[in-house]
């Protein structure tokens, strides 16, 4: 359609075409005037790749206004004065529009430019008119393929018709036209065999299928195709061309069966051995290695009904590995013949049918080995009252050689008896004790006894067996109760004045509790004795005031055996002085422990005492020898009687050289009565009641006149000194020292005690201040 103000374009017009700005007009004539829409202009069509010359004049732009006057032409948009800039220019005053170099449509394929019309002062007489130039499309592009190598699959076998790959190739041209149409083929097919049109190509999508049967993996396991893509929708002649490679690899299936490599194998294993492979079975597979479809399975169909070997397959190598997984008996059974079939991971084709050869023997032979003994039954168990003495039968505990085809002989052993008590017969294993067996032994265990014994054939190698013995020890009453706790701890002024006992026995139940509690007569006075339950009694304290120190109670406890036990159990009971919150002191927990401050004193006091006392002797005796060198001098030697020396075979001298007893300086508490201290209340720290062993007399000093005189002398010295000293603990008795001399003893309680020295002392005892 021919639009007013636009002349069309022709090739052979003298001058080029013009595009008129739209004029305006009224409707009605008047000399009003309105302005019409703009018109739409026809697009201009430039081919691509053009060769010039350049600049080269596309179309006139002009307005009816320039009759009159003298106008301005400029165009504007991309390509003229935007980004890409310079394309297109306008000559300003004949509105000429030119393109100033080729233009390609693969980079832009149309412009939009807008073109103006101004008078000389730059006031608008038109309205700008919209110019697209379409660039025109030159086959000047070859088609190109996504990728140059197509990878591919296909499963041998596969029916003709079977798809197997798409390639796919672009091209820059237009789409719609004859550029851009692409057609695909195949060039050539390597290897040509089974036949050399195995696959075909749909020339319009590229999808690549199979054209004939007779894919075999394992015959020719991958083909290349070269494919061509043509545009100009496959025309040789003008069309241009590329080509790239398709490769496409024959997948396999499981088309044939393992197998064997032979059809019979041998093996041997030792009896008893377990997870060991006694023989390994070799396959062949034509398919591809390492798939389901050569992957071998193997499976004993016959031979082992008890289920004693396995056949695993080798992941590397493809070989069944027939292994022992139950212990064989050579006893029992000498040889195994099994017979194995070998098969895939996956099942065969349809069409394929499973190989005589897929199925073999395996002949395996058993061979003896020496095994050892076992004890029947083990572990051996029997009951037996404690007590039982020495060199008693306990049982005959004997092992069985399970090789019936050997001649061995067995000797016995013991290899864990913990307390020592048993003895078993190395030929014939009978066990006898040789200690008494005891149910209380800490080697006992839940009133049983376990002692494990050692069996040893006498093969090349000899084989060893263990048995257990386990003895059940039923309990009789042969232990006796005590007291529980065997200490405790009141106060001089006891409150409340008793104390919770209980009684314990190593027997059980039965031979044990419910237990009587008694005190002794001579007890009873200070004590008294509650029985609570069946094991638990209350002693309760007479007294209201009991003097520190350590007493022992004792108390007769009685079981409950068919033939009761009774003991006489002591308690220790430590009395101390106690605070406001009854509990002991420390001063008061040393004295009960043993030694006190005042004690300690008292020690320190005498051994002062002795050191003064012997330096007085010493300077005494060197006194006396002067005395008796002036003497001398004044007596005839005939009429000295010391010279008149009198010898006994005796040490000490005869009996007239002892004027006095000295036994009372060994035993200075044999002088004091019995009825001082209360019936059944004794210190622990005191001398005992009941007559001691009498000592050997002493031997007299060698000078017993002089000592005698000595000690007259300084007796009441020393009498004085120390009667003031109040001392508590022990006297100088428990130094040891000088007691050639003397002894010191406790005189009366251990808060009143005094070290007494002096002849009338050492002569009558200690007496009390």
């Amino acid at each position: 359609m021919q639009v007013p103000g636009v002349e069309p374009v022709a090739a052979v017009a003298p001058r080029l075409p013009e595009i008129v700005f739209p004029s305006r007009h009224t409707d009605d004539g008047s000399q009003l005037k309105r302005v019409k829409r703009d018109w739409v202009i026809p697009p201009i069509n430039v081919p691509e790749n053009s060769r010039g010359p350049f600049p080269q004049e596309l179309v006139t732009i002009r307005s009816d206004h320039d009759k009159n006057r003298s106008l301005r032409y400029s165009v504007t948009g991309p390509g003229a004065d935007q980004p890409p800039t310079g394309i297109f220019f306008i000559d300003p005053v004949s509105g000429q529009l030119s393109v100033n170099r080729p233009l390609d449509r693969e980079h832009i394929a149309s412009f939009h430019l807008r073109a103006h019309a101004v008078d000389l002062n730059g006031n608008q007489v038109e309205n700008p008119i919209d110019i697209v130039i379409n660039v025109i499309d030159m086959n000047d592009n070859r088609p190109e393929f996504v990728h140059q190598i197509w990878n591919g699959t296909v499963p041998e076998g596969s029916k003709p018709g079977t798809s197997v790959m798409t390639v796919t190739a672009i091209d820059k041209d237009d789409p719609k036209t004859q550029n851009g149409m692409l057609r695909y083929k195949i060039l050539s097919q390597n290897p040509e065999n089974p036949n050399p049109s195995m696959f075909t190509i749909n020339n319009k999508t590229g999808n690549i299928i199979t054209m004939a049967a007779g894919l075999d993996r394992e015959k020719v396991p991958q083909y290349t195709l070269i494919i061509q893509a043509t545009d100009m929708e496959g025309t040789a002649l003008y069309g241009l061309s590329n080509t790239a490679t398709a490769v496409i690899r024959v997948t396999d299936i499981n088309d044939n069966p393992p197998e064997f490599t032979s059809e019979t194998f041998f093996g041997e294993v030792e009896e008893n051995r377990v997870n060991v492979i006694v023989a390994n079975l070799t396959v062949t597979d034509k398919d591809q290695p390492n798939t389901p479809a050569w992957t071998a399975v193997y499976k004993i169909t016959g031979g082992d009904p008890t289920g004693r070997f396995s056949v695993p397959t080798d992941p590397t190598t493809n070989e069944g590995l027939v292994t022992v997984v139950k212990p064989i008996d050579f006893e029992n059974t000498r040889t195994f013949l099994l017979t194995v079939v070998a098969v895939n991971e996956v099942p065969l084709d349809q069409n394929i049918h499973r190989s005589r050869q897929s199925t073999a023997t395996v002949s395996i032979k058993v061979l003896d080995v020496n095994e050892s003994p076992y004890f029947e039954p083990n572990p051996k168990t029997m009951r037996l009252e404690e007590g039982l003495p020495a060199e008693s039968i306990l049982t005959v505990y004997t092992a069985q050689d399970p090789d019936r085809y050997m001649q061995q002989t067995i000797r016995y052993s013991k290899l864990f008896d913990p307390a020592g008590w048993l003895r078993i017969d190395p030929t014939n294993g009978r066990i006898t004790t040789i200690a008494m067996l005891d149910r209380e032994s800490p080697y006992v265990s839940n009133n049983m006894y376990n002692a494990t014994f050692l069996a040893t054939d006498s093969g090349h190698h000899p084989a060893t067996g263990t048995g257990t013995l386990q003895i059940y020890l039923q309990d009789i009453n042969d232990n006796a109760p005590v007291v529980f706790p065997s200490e405790a701890e009141v106060c001089e002024k006891p409150e409340p004045n008793y104390i919770n006992i209980t009684a314990i026995d190593g027997d059980l139940n039965s031979n044990a509790g419910p237990f009587t509690f008694e005190l002794p007569t001579e007890v009873r006075r200070n004590w008294t004795i509650t029985r609570l339950n069946g094991d638990a009694a209350q002693l309760s304290l007479r007294l209201s005031f009991l003097e520190s120190g350590i007493y022992e109670i004792p108390i007769i406890i009685t079981d409950a055996g068919n033939l009761p036990m009774s003991n006489t159990s002591y308690l220790r009971v430590k009395v101390c002085q106690c605070d406001h919150n009854g509990i002991c002191s420390d001063q008061e927990r040393i004295i009960a422990a043993g030694l006190g401050t005042g004690a300690i004193i008292s020690i320190l006091l005498c051994i002062i005492i002795l050191l003064i006392l012997v330096l007085l002797f010493v300077v005494w005796m060197k006194r006396r020898d002067k005395e008796r060198q002036a003497k001398q001098l004044l007596i005839d030697p005939e009429d000295d009687v010391r010279d008149n020396i009198l010898k006994y075979d005796e040490e000490g001298g005869g009996e007239e050289d002892q004027d006095y007893d000295l036994s009372q300086l060994q035993q200075p508490d044999t002088m004091e009565p019995d009825a001082i201290k209360p019936v059944g209340i004794r210190r622990m720290d005191e001398r005992p009641i009941h007559p001691e062993p009498q000592y050997p007399v002493r031997s007299a000093a060698p000078h017993p006149g002089d000592i005698g005189d000595f000690i007259n002398e300084v007796s009441g010295w020393g009498r004085q000194t120390i009667r003031h000293q109040h001392m508590h603990g022990e006297c100088l008795q428990s130094l040891g020292l000088l007691s050639h001399v003397f002894d010191c003893v406790n005189c009366g309680s251990r808060a009143s005690s005094l070290c007494c020295i002096g002849v009338s002392d050492i002569r009558n005892g200690c007496s009390r201040d």
